[in-house]
């Protein structure tokens, strides 16, 4: 995808962050948006940042819901006519070790992080597809979707997914013969809010890892000292579109992480003999 100018976006997680600099970013290239939050102060705090010659709709959106979605949906082709730029960006995390993770923590970041995309996929792609023009969906995944990283078994299992998710919905576009293409985000630490994002936990997923404390330090710290802003990983994602890069991976580092850990994968098969690969590549 080209051209942006004129053309429709729609940032899920739009009050702050990432998803603030996605907006003002597509706003700079001149496009219309719809921009969707829990947090309607987050959203008129984006919405007051971009030029009133852009036009913005905004509307309060739980993407772990689906009726929202549906409707967040509807209200876009209804706005504006079509979608051209879907971000499926929203996002939450709760950190601690694997055992000591709530049913709560499970329900919360799966419902946003995972389920989130899936219902903005269901919501507004087969329409993107009849409209027959060409578009992209960027889901928002993690460096964390790519690696393993102690102390966010929950967010990291809920990216992991949100990268195959993002895999397979390309296959599946290519395989309907549509013009929609498909991209992954996966940042590292950048400062943005996501270490707050309990201020907008339900209260009924409330409960929470006791044990969260110094892993949600180290993450505040690892945040802090990010030489890689929010606005650059906006900046990195556009390009990306225009180069229909997949995978958009705005921190070097995540491709050393990444590497180390394709090693790791395929390490015990270079130690196979030849016959023994033969046999288990052949079958019985």
């Amino acid at each position: 995808m080209k051209q942006f100018e004129g053309r429709v976006a729609v940032i899920t997680g739009a009050g702050s962050g990432i998803g603030r600099e996605l907006a003002i970013a597509c706003a700079g290239r001149g496009m219309k948006l719809v921009l969707a939050d829990v947090d309607t102060e987050g959203l008129a705090g984006t919405k007051g940042l971009i030029s009133g010659t852009i036009a913005v709709r905004t509307r309060l959106c739980d993407v772990s819901n689906s009726e929202a979605v549906h409707d967040l949906a509807g209200f876009a082709f209804e706005e504006f006519g079509h979608v051209h730029l879907l971000f499926n960006n929203a996002g939450v995390a709760s950190l601690g070790p694997v055992w000591s993770a709530t049913p709560e923590d499970w329900k919360w970041v799966l419902g946003v992080n995972l389920i989130g995309v899936a219902n903005g996929i269901q919501s507004f792609v087969p329409r993107m597809i009849a409209a027959g023009q060409d578009g992209h969906i960027v889901n928002t995944s993690s460096g964390a979707g790519l690696t393993a990283v102690a102390g966010s078994g929950v967010y990291c299992a809920s990216k992991h997914a949100v990268v195959a998710l993002s895999e397979c919905l390309l296959k599946d576009l290519e395989n309907a013969g549509s013009k929609l293409k498909v991209n992954v985000l996966c940042p590292s630490l950048v400062k943005t809010a996501i270490a707050d994002s309990n201020r907008h936990r339900p209260a009924h997923l409330a409960s929470a890892n006791p044990d969260s404390a110094p892993f949600d330090q180290r993450v505040r710290a690892g945040m802090e000292a990010s030489e890689v802003s929010a606005a650059d990983v906006a900046r990195i994602t556009l390009q990306a579109i225009c180069d229909d890069d997949f995978y958009i991976l705005p921190h070097p580092a995540v491709r050393i992480r990444v590497e180390e850990r394709l090693r790791d994968i395929i390490g015990d098969h270079r130690h196979q003999e030849p016959d023994n690969l033969v046999k288990t590549t052949d079958g019985p």
